[in-house]
């Protein structure tokens, strides 16, 4: 090919573009390389995708720093967990989201098997007094249901709310999709997991807000909620009434209204974890210094009391940057719900935003003490490969939903 001919075929913009082509150079090779990349790019949501990565190379690190002190911190169990959601965020990208819109009876029956799984012979398995687990017979790898159930929810309630097109008209509308939303949740409470069935609690809330529910009902709702909770604390708090919640559920309020009470036993924990956040200063410990967490000081330092962990090794700058993760990528989902379409997408994107939010300030909100104390783990930090899987399958969802735009819309 002549010069002239690479310069037609190429038709060059610049001046640098005519040069290269006059001395050989395939410049609408290099166009075309360019597009592929810029195609392939295309197909990736990055606002979303870098914060997430930045988040899951810090948590790698904190992890094998925590594998250094404390046994049950496996790191090579820890980067299981990764590979296993890398595969099923990759797989969850490359299928179409879009196939589970009209799903619904489908999702709230695969919702309800996980939940049950637990409780079937020879599947169940109990860990710290919570029957949540399920043991795979002959392999002996062990998952949490509750955990995959949290993107299953996501997309069931996406499903439901997005039939009515951003307007719910009716109240018996509005009930039977407060009705269905309690089906997970109390399946949860009976294994009994507060913790998980609180994040299913309030990302399907904001999927049925942001699907039109009227603010009058919403208001009603969560004036029930309170007044209800308060009675089931009341109630187990009193001898000689029912008592919903456990003992050391009740232990853990009384702890949060009161951290001074009884700082060597149940208020223990939170105390630990405020004295590893303070001693971490501005700049931190630095890795495996963590005095509190590798001395033993520090209970469930890898998994609930993660952030205090963080905090006392990479300080004040390595909290702000978790943080400051957290906030780029839960803002960056909602914009995609602004800029999608569809009713479905744009309530998947909420629902994924809202369980990241809560999970992000009950966990970090505890360690500090604005919070009670619940199992919740901290998204991308914390051990646990049920939990990563749970996390990067949603970080997948989200994938899914960019990927997709264009058939949905």
């Amino acid at each position: 090919m002549s010069g002239e001919q690479g310069i037609r075929e190429g038709e060059p913009q610049s001046f640098v573009d005519i040069v290269l082509a006059r001395f050989g150079v395939n410049v609408s090779g290099m166009g075309a390389s360019k597009l592929q990349r810029k195609t392939s790019l295309s197909k990736v949501y990055l606002m979303e995708l870098i914060p997430n990565a930045l988040l899951l190379v810090f948590g790698t690190v904190v992890m094998w720093s925590a594998s250094l002190t404390i046994p049950d911190a496996s790191f090579a169990r820890h980067l299981l967990g990764i590979a296993l959601g890398l595969v099923a965020a990759y797989a969850m990208w490359r299928y179409d989201y879009g196939v589970f819109a009209d799903k619904s009876t489908f999702l709230l029956v695969d919702d309800v098997v996980l939940m049950l799984m637990p409780s079937i012979p020879g599947l169940g398995y109990n860990a710290m007094g919570m029957t949540g687990w399920v043991q795979i017979p002959l392999v002996g790898l062990r998952f949490q249901p509750s955990e995959l159930a949290k993107p299953v929810t996501i997309l069931l309630m996406a499903s439901l709310v997005s039939a009515y097109n951003g307007k719910i008209d009716t109240l018996k509308d509005y009930l039977k999709l407060c009705g269905t939303l309690c089906i997970p949740f109390i399946l949860i409470l009976t294994q009994p997991d507060l913790g998980t069935g609180l994040i299913v609690l309030v990302l399907g809330a904001a999927i049925i807000i942001c699907g039109g529910a009227k603010g009058r009902w919403v208001f009603v709702t969560v004036a029930v909620i309170v007044v209800g909770a308060f009675a089931v604390v009341a109630t187990s708090m009193t001898d000689g009434l029912p008592h919903i919640l456990k003992q050391y559920q009740i232990n853990r309020l009384v702890v949060f209204l009161d951290p001074s009470v009884d700082p060597s036993g149940n208020g223990y924990n939170l105390q630990q974890a405020k004295i590893a956040i303070g001693s971490g200063g501005f700049f931190g410990k630095g890795i495996g210094n963590a005095s509190q967490a590798g001395s033993g000081f520090l209970p469930e330092a890898h998994t609930d009391f993660v952030f205090a962990l963080l905090a006392e090794e990479f300080g004040f700058l390595g909290s702000l940057f978790l943080l400051l993760m957290f906030g780029w990528m839960i803002v960056a989902v909602v914009g995609l719900a602004l800029r999608v379409e569809t009713p479905f997408a744009k309530l998947v994107c909420v629902g994924v935003a809202a369980m990241w939010m809560f999970q992000l300030l009950q966990n970090v909100g505890m360690c500090v003490g604005i919070m009670p104390i619940t199992g919740i783990p901290l998204p991308f930090i914390s051990f646990g490969s049920s939990s990563m899987v749970s996390q990067l399958l949603s970080a997948g969802l989200i994938q899914s939903v960019w990927h997709h735009r264009k058939k949905s819309a």
